[in-house]
């Protein structure tokens, strides 16, 4: 069997996010060695050999829009992987980053990609009880553009508070609410996200840092130990761990599948659905799922 042909990346036109390092350059790497013309965007330098690389702030409307207007017309595959950690301070810029700047590349892009072509994200088991804020998700979702989505974040600021978190939830409710949506359905679109655990990349100390009440990158590695780690006595995984299962999500391997949040976290996420369902503590899903993003 030709695995190039069984993925249906050979000589498709892919575009990525986030290409210069962590999951995504793993991921990037691999769509290279499967075949496709490889369009990559990220706020740093890429340094692969990719069709044509993009350096572009994705908090930055009109930079986005930019790069919009320079990738190609005809899109077979986008993975959309760009992310950062939150600090006080920076929670709109999580949201722009994290969150609205992927919806809005999304339905820019949407009349571009191919019948039975394919969206996939980058999420984080961070946004575990997603369901919470769904209500205020879909509200977010559906407004119509960037102008007025940025005054609504200035109008619930409450909900950006834990800016990551609602950021990722924002992420999967879209997953959820867009898979069957006339748009996407109609060209039979498949939209996926993938939710990584706890990953060494690029972005770890900042997201130790960031943990840390104090900002202190050691005491903010021990949290994260303790919340991903401690239970199962594990380990964190690699880039590749998770860059290259998104690809096969985003592949012709997964043809049929549609509308998934695929937590690769070595079963922790289940594991706390299942301590809710048994009751266990008289926790609940949302109650874990607050231990497990504070």
């Amino acid at each position: 069997m030709d695995l190039k042909k069984l993925f249906g990346f050979e000589g498709k036109t892919v575009v990525i996010t986030g290409a210069a390092s962590g999951m995504s350059r793993s991921a990037t790497e691999l769509l290279i060695e499967l075949g496709a013309n490889v369009y990559a965007i990220d706020i740093n330098s890429i340094d692969l050999p990719v069709k044509k690389a993009y350096q572009a702030d994705l908090s930055n409307k009109e930079e986005i829009d930019k790069v919009i207007d320079n990738l190609p017309l005809k899109i077979d595959a986008l993975f959309l992987c760009h992310g950062i950690a939150a600090f006080p301070g920076n929670e709109l810029l999580v949201q722009k980053v994290n969150f609205y700047s992927q919806k809005y590349m999304t339905e820019k892009l949407l009349d571009r990609i191919v019948e039975h072509g394919s969206v996939t994200y980058i999420s984080s088991v961070g946004g575990f009880g997603w369901q919470q804020v769904y209500q205020s998700a879909v509200e977010l979702i559906n407004i119509p553009t960037w102008d007025e989505a940025m005054d609504w974040y200035d109008n619930h600021s409450d909900l950006i508070k834990s800016a990551y978190v609602f950021a990722k939830q924002c992420l999967l409710s879209y997953v959820t609410y867009k898979c069957m949506s006339k748009e996407f359905i109609s060209k039979k679109i498949r939209i996926n996200a993938i939710n990584p655990g706890d990953t060494t990349t690029g972005l770890t100390d900042d997201f130790n840092k960031s943990t840390s009440p104090n900002g202190d990158a050691l005491e903010g590695a021990k949290m994260i130990e303790n919340i991903f780690l401690k239970s199962w006595n594990g380990y964190a995984a690699e880039p590749k761990d998770m860059g290259y299962p998104m690809v096969v999500v985003g592949s012709d391997i997964c043809s049929y599948m549609s509308g998934q949040l695929i937590y690769i976290d070595y079963g922790l996420a289940s594991s706390w659905t299942s301590q809710a369902l048994l009751n266990k503590n008289e926790k609940s899903i949302e109650e874990i799922s607050h231990d497990a993003n504070h």
